[in-house]
């Protein structure tokens, strides 16, 4: 399972605007330049993670974008989902159709549907402030134990 350039670049970007972007709105130029992504890919995220409500714009010589809530409201999965697709292990296209040309599921598809679970659940645990105070080294037994 792989997390796509989209969902790492916009919570890369993310992350840059919940510690540098407290006082004043964040520009995606200083985004780019801070975190070493492309600008252009980043005003294609950006479109999609204002349409999410998870940022506003500013415009003017002091304008960018600033988080639409706190930082310890927003959830990396929000943000994942707003750019990509949700993560999924399994090759079905739905819970309820099977992996097989014949329409059943696979002997590993319960495997695969629940590494999809916990991912999520991960990824729904975690805020933009508990990456900033690097809180998430160390959360996975207890990311476990919610999830369950």
């Amino acid at each position: 399972m792989k997390l796509s350039s989209k969902a790492r670049y916009a919570v890369m970007a993310m992350v840059d605007i919940a510690h540098y972007g407290e006082a004043d709105p964040v520009s995606l130029s200083a985004i780019s330049l801070r975190q070493d992504l492309p600008l252009a890919y980043l005003e294609q995220l950006f479109n999609r993670l204002k349409k999410a409500g998870l940022v506003s714009s500013c415009r003017g010589a002091t304008g960018g974008y600033s988080l639409s809530k706190p930082r310890t409201e927003i959830r990396i999965y929000d943000i994942i989902s707003a750019v990509d697709t949700p993560l999924k292990a399994t090759r079905c296209d739905s819970e309820h159709t099977g992996c097989q040309a014949a329409g059943t599921k696979c002997m590993t598809h319960d495997l695969w549907g629940e590494l999809s679970r916990v991912v999520e659940g991960f990824f729904k645990n975690i805020t933009l402030d508990d990456i900033c105070n690097r809180r998430v080294k160390g959360m996975t037994g207890t990311l476990f134990e919610r999830v369950a």
